[in-house]
């Protein structure tokens, strides 16, 4: 045990060592501009939900699964969040934290649901997940008629885009800094963490040790829809409106990246809350520096795409030398 937090140290202490050289030779390419506190805020702030969505496609992933409906999902909860804002006669904190309930409750039924063919009928996850993304998009543009719902109340404004203590950070980075603490707390210190970790490396050894495998699954893709309707959400909020055309581009492709970036194996038992936040900073440095630079944007993707290629390479090569050594 030792051993492998001495491991997982090394590699945190790594994985920032060279985000502070990258930082350093792109505000040197920029000028000086990147490392200025705004542009800083600005790229937590741009990371924020890619984090957050990207913390429910680790606790999936590392169980071997994958969640393609985040996506849909953000966008479903938004419209059914700003449905429901407009429709109570809540005010304040009682509106905000009413709302937010229900978009937790949406987004965790959709889990639920994702989980219960994987669980019950053994069906691939990529399936299950896909057949939810289309049924959450059409639900969003049903509810919604196609059009964005305009949230009739101010008092959402401040959580989308307002400042901790009138201070230059941003209300949303102290919600991801959350996320963070207490989702790294669940996986990496209690027993259900240990649990996922377990299921991942080797599911029927996990099943004859005694530990209820099809709760714990279910239970990871109900965290990955309430991650999406928490996305939902800030975005509505953001945005002082419901949209179904929220989220549906590559946002769900930008979490599964920072996952896999972050050092996630996509074949299960391998990964970390830290990790997938560090895979969110390093898109969002590129995506910044590139922006800064004036890269074509089209260009960006395939730059992208090179990342997503280049740490599933290392991985594999990774495990090649670890099964060697």
């Amino acid at each position: 045990m030792k051993a492998e937090a001495r491991t997982y140290w090394l590699r945190a202490g790594g994985a920032v060592a060279f985000l502070v050289v990258l930082a350093l030779v792109i505000n040197f390419a920029s000028h000086g501009t990147f490392l200025q506190p705004g542009n800083v805020v600005r790229v937590l702030r741009q990371i924020t939900y890619n984090f957050i969505m990207g913390v429910g496609e680790t606790f999936v992933i590392i169980t071997a699964g994958i969640d393609l409906s985040i996506g849909s999902l953000i966008s479903l909860t938004g419209v059914v969040m700003a449905l429901f804002a407009n429709a109570t006669g809540l005010h304040g904190f009682a509106l905000i934290a009413a709302t937010l309930v229900v978009g937790l409750a949406v987004g965790g039924a959709a889990g639920f649901v994702n989980a219960v063919p994987v669980v019950k009928l053994n069906l691939p996850p990529f399936i299950t997940t896909l057949a939810m993304m289309q049924i959450a998009l059409g639900l969003s543009y049903i509810l919604s008629g196609g059009q964005p719902v305009p949230l009739q109340s101010s008092d959402f404004r401040n959580t989308g885009y307002g400042s901790f203590l009138h201070t230059i950070v941003p209300i949303p980075v102290i919600w991801m800094i959350v996320v963070l603490i207490v989702s790294s707390v669940l996986l990496m210190r209690t027993r259900f963490g240990r649990y996922v970790f377990a299921i991942g490396g080797n599911e029927e050894a996990a099943r004859l040790a005694g530990i209820s495998v099809g709760r714990v699954k279910t239970a990871v893709y109900v965290i990955s829809g309430m991650c999406a309707g928490m996305v939902g959400f800030l975005y509505m909020s953001l945005f002082s409106s419901g949209s179904p055309q929220t989220a549906t581009g590559n946002e769900m492709l930008n979490a599964i990246a920072a996952v896999v970036v972050g050092g996630t194996s996509l074949m299960g038992g391998r990964g970390a809350i830290v990790g997938t936040f560090f895979g969110a900073l390093l898109i969002g440095f590129l995506d910044n520096a590139m922006n800064l630079l004036q890269i074509n944007s089209y260009l960006q993707w395939v730059v992208l795409g090179g990342v997503i290629l280049l740490a599933v390479v290392l991985d594999e090569l990774r495990k090649r030398y670890l099964k060697r050594a």
